[in-house]
């Protein structure tokens, strides 16, 4: 299963289309909040089955604030991450991890991108296609599951 992986598009869709097509061929995309209806709207648009999570900037949005996801045997973990203090580190994040038995997160918030396993736990965050805190690196993912391996690629909009 190959899954397209955003977050904080804050409404710049021009970007999150060019990063959905970027992806290539995708059977789920996951958007990790900041701007939930442009989630929404990438679903339409690519006729692509979409998980999207509310973020710290989609005051007065309803919508779900995480997603416990079982793909393809695999229970991963979607949450904007605000709620979790990631910004000043992955502990609290980790925590609910294990606490609904997470073994990936896909998170953002922070607008840098990471893919790495802390602990037994691989955390995914995209980094951002509007607003990136690493000059110029506006990025998405891809997050690739075939049976019990997984690998996560950050793709470069540049």
């Amino acid at each position: 299963m190959r899954i397209g992986v955003l977050s904080d598009s804050h409404g710049s869709l021009r970007r999150a289309e060019q990063a959905v097509s970027l992806m290539g061929k995708i059977d789920l995309l996951l958007h990790a909040g900041d701007f939930y209806r442009d989630g929404l709207h990438l679903g339409k648009h690519f006729k692509v089955e979409v998980k999207a999570v509310v973020g710290n900037c989609d005051r007065g949005v309803q919508g779900p604030v995480e997603e416990i996801l079982e793909i393809a045997g695999h229970r991963i973990l979607l949450t904007h991450g605000h709620l979790y203090g990631v910004k000043f580190g992955l502990m609290r994040l980790y925590y609910r991890a294990l606490e609904v038995e997470a073994g990936i997160v896909v998170f953002g918030h922070t607008h840098v991108p990471m893919a790495e396993e802390v602990e037994g736990v691989y955390f995914l965050n995209p980094g951002s296609v509007a607003y990136p805190r690493v000059k110029g690196k506006y990025t998405c993912a891809v997050l690739e599951i075939a049976g019990p391996d997984y690998n996560a690629s950050i793709i470069s909009l540049d």
